[in-house]
């Protein structure tokens, strides 16, 4: 459009278009292909143009003679059309260039803010994990000597106590129940509170998986569990204690259960291998083997998310909030990460990531 009405400027401007001193209006086309098109577009219309351009001097010289110096002078505007043309896109080009840069440099230090702010939101929870941890061990080991004598005591009274005293026997029974019940407390507590120490070394990850699935399974938590499996082919080894591993897919697997009740309900367990990306952080290229283990429960309320890795926070009505805190601490002692990715309403899905090992202990 832009050299058609350059083209008819030039027509109305003179009766001869070739002198009409509105030849610098042809810049404009060119000027608005160097900053559309690359090199060769740009080229191509500041051919067109100075051919539509030199098309008036083949008019011209069939009734008029060109003067001495006059082929000069055209040739030269001619020649500043494509110097026009070639520099102006080649500051277009350049210009471009540098805002990718930009908007890369802008993309990289906002996910560079991004995984700052979860590892500060990490690091702040471990220093609260850590402190929760030395008074839970030294309060767990205050409780468990009492606790000791209490339930010996209590089992040698009902040892003692005869058929004739049936409510002391009941009442000295329950004192041994509870008295189990806190025990069992306490040792979960050591349990978050106690270093871990990892005997790490290459293995497969779904022994394990299926390990700790079949123990869940005999304990009949729910009425009925579908299990779906899906693990990719060929996956690497990992990194892991199988101990402290069995501890977590077991946690899981019965928070899975539970959350079923006695409907039942569908158990989905994947394992793939996935490759580090900017969200996990950078290891030299290194995988992570994942697993995902999905249920079709009620799910985790929205406002409850942020907060069911902390210690002693539960959506179970009996539950003491251990269980994902225990889960969290090993998984972090492995070197992987523990995620919740369900939506609301549609069960709960714990991803849990552990890296790969190193070629040479494969």
């Amino acid at each position: 459009m832009k050299l058609a009405l350059a083209t008819t400027l030039m027509i109305h401007t003179s009766d001869i278009p070739i002198r009409s001193s509105y030849y610098p209006v042809y810049y404009l086309p060119i000027m608005t292909a160097a900053m559309y098109f690359g090199p060769l577009g740009t080229l191509f219309w500041t051919v067109v143009t100075s051919g539509a351009y030199s098309f008036y001097l083949y008019l011209a010289l069939r009734q008029y003679s060109l003067l001495p110096g006059g082929l000069a002078e055209l040739s030269l505007r001619i020649v500043f059309f494509f110097l026009v043309g070639m520099i102006v896109n080649r500051f277009v080009m350049e210009s471009q260039r540098q805002t990718r840069r930009y908007r890369i440099s802008a993309e990289n230090l906002a996910q560079a803010n991004r995984s700052l702010e979860k590892a500060q939101e990490e690091a702040r929870r471990a220093e609260r994990l850590a402190a929760l941890g030395q008074l839970s061990a030294g309060l767990a080991h205050e409780i468990r000597n009492p606790l000791g004598v209490i339930k010996g005591s209590a089992e040698i009274l009902y040892q003692k106590l005869t058929d004739s005293e049936p409510l002391a026997r009941e009442l000295s029974g329950y004192i041994y129940t509870e008295v189990n019940r806190l025990s069992a407390l306490v040792s979960r507590f050591l349990d978050f509170a106690r270093p871990s120490q990892m005997q790490l070394r290459s293995q497969q990850l779904p022994p394990i998986v299926e390990k700790s699935l079949k123990y869940v399974l005999e304990q009949k938590v729910a009425a009925k569990v579908t299990v779906h499996s899906e693990y990719s082919p060929g996956l690497p080894n990992v990194l892991a204690d199988e101990e402290f591993c069995d501890i977590v897919f077991t946690n899981l697997f019965l928070n899975a259960c539970e959350a079923m009740g006695e409907s039942g309900g569908d158990l989905r367990i994947r394992i793939q291998v996935r490759h580090h990306s900017a969200e996990l952080g950078d290891n030299g290229g290194s995988n992570d083997v994942v697993v995902e283990i999905e249920d079709t429960g009620p799910g985790i309320p929205t406002e409850s998310r942020e907060q069911i890795f902390n210690p002693f926070v539960t959506t179970k009505q009996s539950g003491v909030g251990l269980g994902l805190a225990i889960v969290t601490k090993i998984v972090d002692a492995h070197g992987g990460a523990v995620r919740e990715t369900s939506e609301s309403g549609q069960g709960a899905c714990f991803q849990i990531s552990l890296p790969q090992a190193p070629a040479e202990i494969d």
